[in-house]
């Protein structure tokens, strides 16, 4: 049984809304998952993304699938590979800063809802033909920032985007404000510093004013 592209990125979507900042985490010591993940959570933040760029990424998606009222899903899927070991991990979701067609095979076979990167018109143009309708705008400033987030959807109305890479406290809103945007991606609410020293207290207040960037102005 495979998961159709149509109800991938309705299940993306449905993720997408919960907050209006998908944490980007880079987890170096699994240790501190469970804790981190608590903390995002408490300040408002439950879908979180744990990037495979560390050896333990896998067992911090393991450590914080755990977490009651989260959503752990799995980030820069590249492989197949990557996609098969984020689901074992527990992933609930994967995030790519593209896609192909493996990449995206490989997440229909496991069921794994993807949020698939693209940075132009014809990227996105390719993914909507194939169902996918709620994508990841990567890298987001280096592609343009809110301004080509805004031109794409003129005639692309009907594609949502969290834009993530460069997104921070300092321009959140302006692409938040854009009518295709959903939420975005940031890795500021947890930084390193305040996760290896444990103050997940700090970690739950900053999460809280990113929750905060959802509210109407």
């Amino acid at each position: 049984m495979t998961l159709s592209a149509r109800t991938a990125s309705k299940r993306t979507r449905e993720i997408c809304a919960l907050a209006p900042i998908i944490p980007v985490l880079v987890i170096e010591d699994a240790d501190t998952a469970r804790c981190l993940a608590e903390a995002l959570v408490a300040g408002g933040l439950p879908a979180l993304e744990v990037t495979l760029r560390t050896p333990a990424a896998l067992e911090a998606i393991r450590v914080m699938s755990k977490v009651a009222g989260g959503h752990v899903g799995a980030g820069t899927l590249i492989t197949p590979e990557d996609v098969r070991a984020a689901k074992a991990a527990g992933a609930t979701f994967g995030v790519s800063p593209g896609a192909t067609d493996a990449l995206i095979a490989a997440c229909e076979e496991e069921e794994l809802p993807l949020l698939p990167g693209a940075a132009t018109a014809s990227e996105a143009m390719r993914l909507l033909e194939r169902g996918y309708d709620m994508l990841k705008f990567f890298p987001a400033e280096a592609s343009g920032g809110a301004a080509a987030v805004k031109a794409i959807g003129a005639p692309l109305p009907q594609i949502m985007f969290c834009p993530t890479g460069g997104v921070s406290p300092a321009n959140a809103r302006t692409y938040l404000d854009l009518p295709n945007v959903l939420c975005a991606g940031g890795s500021w609410v947890a930084p390193n510093d305040k996760v290896m020293s444990g103050d997940w207290s700090g970690i739950e207040a900053w999460a809280r004013e990113a929750a905060k960037l959802g509210d109407v102005q």
